[in-house]
C-alpha cells in the first residue's frame, strides 16, 4: 500500500533529524527522580494568535500551537518521527488518488459530541467554501470538486466537496482530482482537524471558546495578550495522553522578558530563547537548555503584487539583493550561531533537501550584486525596508542584512519594526506590504513539497507574495502526481532551483531550536516541529 510505504519514509527522515542534530536536547535533568503531580499545570510561551482559534483558519504559530493541542486529526507524528494513525483506525488508498478512512470509535468532542466521519467532511467542506474565506482552503484544493467550492473568481458553484463520500458514521472516501503521493501526510495539518456540530451555529463565537477532540481543552475564557489557559480532557481517546494537568500559554511582546521569567522560574517552557543571549543561555538554564536543528527557515520575501515588485526584470534586483547579504557571517555574529546560513528554500533536516538549490545567489558576491540590480532597473526609490515583530527577537539579523545590502550595493535599507507578530501577519495577509518583510516557515510535514508547494504555489494560502508560475505549477502537480516519494522530492527540487531564476523570496538561514525549561518541569523534548511534546512534560511537586 502507497501510504503504508511513505509513513515509513517520513519515519525515517525525522528520525535522523532528531537523532542526528540533537545537542543538549532536553528530557533529561539533574533532577529526574523528582515526584511529579499528574494534574500540575505548566506555562508556555507563545505570542497572541493573529485570529480566532478555528483550525482552518490558523496558519501561524501563535494560533497553531494552541490549536495543536485543543485537536487531533486522523494521523500524527509520534516523538520518535513515525507516522501514526491518531483518530483514524486507518487511511489506505490503493493508487494515491482515492482514499477509504476508518476512524476510531468512542472519541468524542469536549462537549461530549461523538466525533463521527460528518465531524471531518464537514469541517472539510466548510474550510474549503470561497465563502467563508478561510486561509488555509488551500489545503484542500487537491480533493476533487475544489474548483466548484472556491472557484478563481465568483461564487461557488457548489457546498460541498465532490470527492468527499460519506459511508456510515465511522467511514469515509476522499476522491482527489490527482494522485497525490504525500496526501496520507498531509492530513497530519491543522486543516484537516474536525469540527462539532456546535460549530455551525456560531463560528465567531467558537474561535474564541474552541471545542475539540484532542488531549487538551479551554479552561475559562481567553484572556487575550495575558493568556490561554487548558487542562486535560479526561475523557480524551489518543494513545498520547497527558502526564500533566494542563498548559497555559503566556503571550509575551518581548521575548527577553519572556527568557528573564523563564531563568526566574516564572515561565516554564521557551521553545525559542532570544538572539541576545544565545552566548550565555547554556550557562544559566545547564543541562535544562536545548540546541537542535528543525524544519524550519528564515527569508525575506516581496509583494509581488505591488506594481513596482511585480516587474519580470525585478528577479535580478532581487538577486541582487541575495548576493549582498553574507549569510555565513551573519549567522555566525549577529546571530551567534542560532541560524545557519541558507543554500536553499528547504531546510537540512528536511526529506528532499539537496545543497546549493539556490546555486549563485546565495553565495556572497558584491560586485554581482551591484551588476544586477543596475541590470534590473535597480531598488524602486533605491530603498528598501524590511518589515518584522519586535516580540519576535529580530532586531539583530534585520539589521546586520541591512548593513551588508547598504555597504555593498549602495541600496538604503531600514527595518520596519512592528510590536507584534499578530500586527504583521494581518498586513501579511491583507496584501498590504510594499515592501520586503520577514517571512518564516516551520514544516507542516517533512518533506520539501511542505517548502515549496504551501508557499510558491499559485493561491496556495502561506503564498504571502502572491507569486505565480504557470510552469512552476504544472512541474509541482507533477511532482505530486509521481509513483513514488522519492521521485516527487527529484521533480520538486527541480522547482526549488527554478525558483533562483525569479527569487520570490531571498532564503536566509536555517533554523534552531535554541530553547529552554524551568526547575518546575521535566521530561521536556522537542520535535522537528520545533514544538515541545506538551504531553510529557511532567510537573514537579
Amino acid at each position: 500500500m502507497r501510504g503504508a510505504k511513505s509513513a515509513v519514509w517520513v519515519a525515517g527522515a525525522i528520525t535522523v533529524a532528531m537523532t542526528a542534530t540533537a545537542c543538549g536536547g532536553g528530557g533529561s535533568s539533574s533532577d529526574d527522580n523528582a515526584a511529579v503531580d499528574p494534574n500540575g499545570t505548566y506555562t508556555y510561551y507563545n505570542t497572541e494568535p493573529q485570529n480566532t482559534l478555528i483550525p482552518s483558519n490558523t496558519n501561524e504559530t501563535g494560533g497553531g500551537y494552541i490549536v495543536k493541542n485543543l485537536f487531533r486529526g486522523l494521523v500524527d507524528f509520534d516523538e520518535k518521527g513515525k507516522l501514526r494513525n491518531m483518530a483514524a483506525e486507518s487511511v489506505e488508498s490503493p493508487d494515491n488518488k482515492v482514499f477509504t478512512v476508518k476512524l476510531k470509535q468512542g472519541w468524542t468532542f469536549h462537549n461530549g459530541e461523538p466525533m463521527t466521519a460528518a465531524s471531518f467532511v464537514d469541517a472539510w467542506n466548510w474550510g474549503a467554501n470561497a465563502k467563508n474565506a478561510q486561509l488555509n482552503s488551500s489545503w484542500f484544493a487537491d480533493i476533487k470538486g475544489y474548483d466548484a467550492v472556491h472557484p478563481e473568481k465568483g461564487d461557488p458553484s457548489a457546498d460541498k466537496l465532490e470527492g468527499l463520500k460519506i459511508v456510515n458514521d465511522n467511514e469515509f472516501t476522499i476522491e482527489l482530482s490527482h494522485p497525490v503521493s504525500t496526501f496520507k501526510e498531509r492530513l497530519f495539518y491543522d486543516a484537516f482537524f474536525p469540527l462539532p456540530k456546535s460549530f455551525y451555529k456560531d463560528p465567531k463565537g467558537f474561535g474564541e471558546h474552541p471545542v475539540g477532540n484532542g488531549p487538551y481543552m479551554q479552561d475559562g475564557d481567553w484572556q487575550h495578550k495575558v493568556e490561554f489557559k487548558t487542562k486535560k480532557f479526561d475523557a480524551y481517546k489518543g494513545e498520547d495522553k497527558p502526564k500533566n494537568g494542563g498548559v497555559i500559554f503566556k503571550f509575551y511582546n518581548k521575548d527577553d522578558a519572556a527568557y528573564n521569567d523563564l531563568v526566574s522560574d516564572k515561565l516554564d517552557v521557551m521553545f525559542q530563547v532570544p538572539t541576545s543571549v544565545m552566548n550565555q543561555y547554556k550557562n544559566d538554564l545547564g543541562d535544562r537548555a536545548v540546541d537542535q536543528m528543525y524544519g524550519g527557515n528564515t527569508n525575506i520575501a516581496f509583494p509581488l503584487y505591488q506594481e513596482e515588485w511585480a516587474k519580470p526584470e525585478k528577479a535580478k534586483v532581487r538577486q541582487g539583493l541575495s548576493l549582498a547579504i553574507d549569510r555565513e557571517t551573519i549567522a555566525k555574529t549577529a546571530l551567534k550561531g542560532s541560524k545557519d546560513a541558507a543554500d536553499g528554500w528547504t531546510p537540512k533536516v528536511v526529506e528532499g533537501y539537496q545543497p546549493n538549490s539556490c546555486g549563485e545567489f546565495c553565495k556572497f558576491d558584491p560586485a554581482k550584486a551591484k551588476e544586477l540590480i543596475k541590470a534590473g532597473g535597480g531598488v524602486p526609490g533605491n530603498k528598501i525596508t524590511i518589515t518584522y515583530n519586535v516580540d519576535g527577537g529580530h532586531k539583530e539579523w534585520v539589521d546586520a542584512v541591512c548593513n551588508d545590502i547598504r555597504q555593498n550595493t549602495g541600496v538604503e535599507c531600514v527595518g520596519d519594526p512592528k510590536p507584534t507578530f499578530q500586527q504583521v501577519r494581518a498586513d501579511i495577509t491583507e496584501k498590504k506590504m510594499t515592501s520586503a518583510f520577514r517571512m518564516a516557515w516551520v514544516q507542516d510535514f517533512p518533506n520539501i513539497s511542505n517548502f515549496i508547494a504551501e508557499q510558491y504555489r499559485t493561491g496556495a494560502g502561506a503564498n504571502d507574495m502572491a507569486f505565480s508560475d504557470k510552469g512552476l505549477d504544472d512541474l509541482m502537480k507533477q511532482a505530486d502526481e509521481a509513483k513514488t516519494v522519492e521521485d516527487s522530492n527529484k521533480i520538486y527540487h527541480q522547482v526549488e532551483a527554478k525558483l533562483a531564476e525569479q527569487m520570490p523570496s531571498i532564503p536566509l538561514f536555517f533554523d534552531h531550536t535554541k530553547a529552554g525549561y524551568s526547575k518546575k518541569v521535566k521530561n521536556v523534548k522537542f520535535d522537528t516541529f520545533r514544538q515541545a511534546i506538551w504531553t510529557e512534560v511532567e510537573v514537579k511537586k
